[in-house]
């Protein structure tokens, strides 16, 4: 069975309806990354953060997995399919797809402030569970915050990503710009063999591999669907 490696960006939610954080009109538009996704931000001001990521996961509640979402998980039926995405919702586990690495931390987790990579602090949140309040504790009585690698911090699934890249037979990109690192340094990776496939109906300028780049340019559902059609040739 053929491996596939599939790593996906915010252009991958979108079609379901979460706010893209890059995109104009996006959220880093309307909240300043230095105040919600980093360390320093989360020090100074813990109640915005806190209130940012709850309204978060307000929204992940209200919208369903894409028809892209579901098609990856589909392809398992004839693929060894591995999602790598830099997304932090949960859509990609909802359509059924089984392996997912989540390169930039989980939404519906929380973790400890002083420690917030260690396994026995990391907790995931019940659908009920979503607004996280100040003076909600971890197992060892900090504060909880998001298991969010902000910006700053280190990603661990990095190396695991790396191992799975380095194995792929197919990779392909779907609605990433692949600006933001260390997840766009995983087409170092990809053998020389495989084919690469870029789901994206805008330009993606950092790419490059000659003639085994194959751009699809479509949205995620239909550049997906068009996917499985040329794989199936």
């Amino acid at each position: 069975m053929k491996k596939v490696v599939v790593l996906t960006g915010a252009g991958m939610s979108a079609e379901s309806g979460l706010s893209t954080f890059r995109d104009s009109g996006g959220l880093w538009d309307r909240y300043p990354v230095e105040d919600v996704a980093t360390p320093e931000g989360y020090a100074r001001n813990p109640e915005l953060v806190t209130r940012f990521y709850n309204e978060r996961r307000r929204q992940l509640q209200e919208v369903e997995p894409c028809r892209g979402h579901v098609l990856l998980a589909a392809m398992e039926q004839d693929y060894d399919v591995t999602v790598i995405t830099q997304n932090v919702d949960n859509l990609h586990e909802r359509a059924g797809s089984t392996k997912v690495i989540h390169l930039h931390g989980e939404l519906t987790k929380v973790t400890s402030s002083l420690e917030p990579d260690n396994p026995k602090y990391i907790r995931e949140l019940r659908p009920e569970e979503w607004e996280v309040k100040i003076g909600d504790r971890a197992a060892d009585g900090s504060q909880l915050r998001p298991f969010i690698v902000w910006f700053g911090e280190a990603v661990p699934m990095i190396e695991t990503a790396i191992d799975v890249t380095s194995t792929a037979d197919i990779f392909v990109v779907i609605g990433t710009s692949l600006n933001v690192y260390p997840a766009a340094g995983l087409l170092n990776y990809v053998p020389s063999h495989a084919p690469i496939y870029v789901i994206d109906p805008k330009p993606v300028a950092g790419i490059h591999g000659g003639g085994r780049v194959h751009h699809l340019m479509k949205g995620a559902s239909e550049g997906v669907e068009e996917l499985m059609a040329c794989l199936e040739k």
